[in-house]
């Protein structure tokens, strides 16, 4: 028990954890839509896109979070109306905004001299120097990205699994995908102070990824996803501080681990084997 406790008489180690079950419940929630929609490249680039914006952001002694949450919407607006209009495909499209944000980025970061300790938590992440004014920012954009997601249910259920037959009904497709991406945008952004820029993407996608091992059915994927991503960030807070290792990295190995412990248990995967043995003793049986 004491191994539960005794971390939480730090005020930093509260705030982490508060922190980081939000992060964790945000972006497995969002990542069903992201995996189901095989957008998973979309969490990199984004989270990429918006470095230019908090480079901006810190240059002007603006909040960064603002710089990079523009910076971040932008981009994906971007994308949404780029791939329509030209007829590329999506990662096409993300790879060509991505790189060139990130590039502005690190072009205006090159003549920053000052800017290693500010900058670096948004690259590699670091929750447990998480402040009590972000962890407010935290909950205000987890409380507006869920309830989003809360009153867009079905549309973006149905949007996501038959996207024809969602437009024939009346529902509007396209603005729909323009939402999703702005509320990924914003998600990604709540993510970069636990697991920053180079890792966010894991988050996103690896919890919802695990959960598709168990179920298919989209309710109980999305409840599992919640439950692997905030487990995910609770369990990792604690390694990082015992074992002494940045919370971003313990964060997504902790995750990583329960992706392939859903492999090796899928129900899935064992209706595969139980499959192929019953046919290998039907051969036997004919021989």
């Amino acid at each position: 028990m004491e191994l539960l406790t005794v971390p939480l008489h730090n005020a930093f180690m509260v705030r982490a954890l508060l922190a980081a079950t939000l992060i964790g419940l945000t972006c497995s929630v969002v990542g069903v839509y992201v995996v189901l929609r095989n957008m998973s490249f979309i969490g990199d680039g984004l989270a990429h896109a918006s470095f230019a914006g908090i480079v901006i952001a810190y240059l002007m002694k603006a909040d960064l979070y603002l710089g990079g949450l523009l910076c971040a919407v932008a981009t994906a607006l971007g994308i949404g109306a780029v791939s329509k209009r030209s007829e590329m495909s999506l990662d096409t499209t993300i790879g060509v905004f991505f790189t060139a944000a990130f590039a502005l980025g690190i072009a205006l970061m090159s003549h920053v001299r000052t800017y290693v300790m500010d900058l670096q938590d948004f690259l590699f992440g670091n929750v447990l120097a998480i402040e009590r004014r972000d962890v407010i920012i935290v909950a205000g954009l987890t409380a507006v990205t869920l309830a989003v997601i809360g009153l867009l249910y079905k549309e973006l259920l149905f949007a996501s699994f038959d996207p024809a037959s969602a437009g024939a009904s009346g529902i509007p497709v396209d603005a729909i995908s323009y939402v999703l991406l702005v509320v990924i945008a914003v998600t990604i952004i709540i993510s970069l102070q636990a697991v920053g820029i180079v890792l966010v993407a894991a988050l996103l996608v690896t919890p919802a990824a695990t959960a598709y091992q168990v179920t298919d059915r989209f309710g109980p994927m999305m409840a599992v996803s919640a439950l692997v991503g905030v487990a995910s960030a609770v369990v990792g807070l604690y390694v990082s501080y015992y074992a002494d290792i940045a919370s971003g990295a313990s964060i997504v190995l902790v995750a990583t681990l329960a992706f392939f412990t859903a492999i090796a248990l899928s129900p899935k995967r064992r209706s595969l084997l139980t499959a192929v043995l019953e046919a290998r003793r039907m051969a036997a049986r004919v021989k």
